[in-house]
């Protein structure tokens, strides 16, 4: 497997409202990422869902359907043998209730914060078939499944081992390319604690759900 088998897949856009940025309204990419696993295809995230109205006129998504960005691809959602959410936000799992039997990779912890109520849209969240985690875990050769904290608590990313160097399937870890780079880079910066533990992947790409935007050392 190399690099260039952790392909980009575009699942729509959304606007982020000045409640939220602190300035001006900013259109929001939402981007999944298939991974053309030797042992079968893997995807992080599976696009927005369908929340209530007033979710809707809050962000004003433009989804494009998981069936469509995975054919985009040559592939079917029950083509795919593994499926792991960074988090259950409805604008990363909205996909799910297409995957049928598909194993999905869940922290414990976020699936019940999920489950609670008030964080995300029931119908996105139940009837799936959950792999529950409780921290790291390799649920394939090469594949990592890394606790990434901050965003919201129960957030996981993956890391990919590859022939050419290792990816880092970062999520919403950092809501930019540019955020992860003054973690690494600003003298004033307090990057968290679990960067180390990605950056001993020595990664060669690190990719993200909300910024078409790679950081490359």
């Amino acid at each position: 497997m190399r690099a260039a088998d952790v392909v980009r897949m575009p699942l729509g856009t959304f606007t982020r409202p000045t409640a939220e940025t602190g300035g001006a309204l900013r259109a929001e990419v939402v981007n999944g990422y298939l991974v053309r696993h030797d042992r079968g295809l893997v995807l992080l995230d599976t696009g927005m869902g369908r929340g209530d109205d007033e979710t809707e006129a809050w962000y004003r998504p433009r989804r494009i359907d998981l069936r469509d960005a995975l054919g985009h691809l040559g592939v079917r959602p029950e083509d795919l043998a593994l499926v792991a959410n960074c988090h259950l936000h409805f604008d990363h799992c909205g996909g799910n209730p297409l995957l049928g039997a598909t194993p999905v990779l869940c922290q414990r912890g976020e699936l019940a914060t999920a489950r609670a109520g008030g964080y995300t849209f029931d119908h996105l969240v139940e009837g799936r078939s959950y792999e529950l985690l409780d921290g790291e875990a390799e649920p394939l050769p090469g594949l990592h499944v890394i606790p990434t904290p901050g965003h919201v608590d129960g957030h996981q990313s993956l890391v990919v081992e590859c022939e050419d160097g290792s990816v880092v399937l970062a999520g919403q870890s950092h809501e930019h390319a540019a955020d992860w780079a003054t973690d690494l880079d600003h003298p004033d910066a307090t990057p968290p604690a679990w960067l180390a533990r990605l950056l001993a992947f020595d990664p060669r790409r690190v990719v993200f759900a909300h910024d078409d935007e790679e950081w490359c050392p």
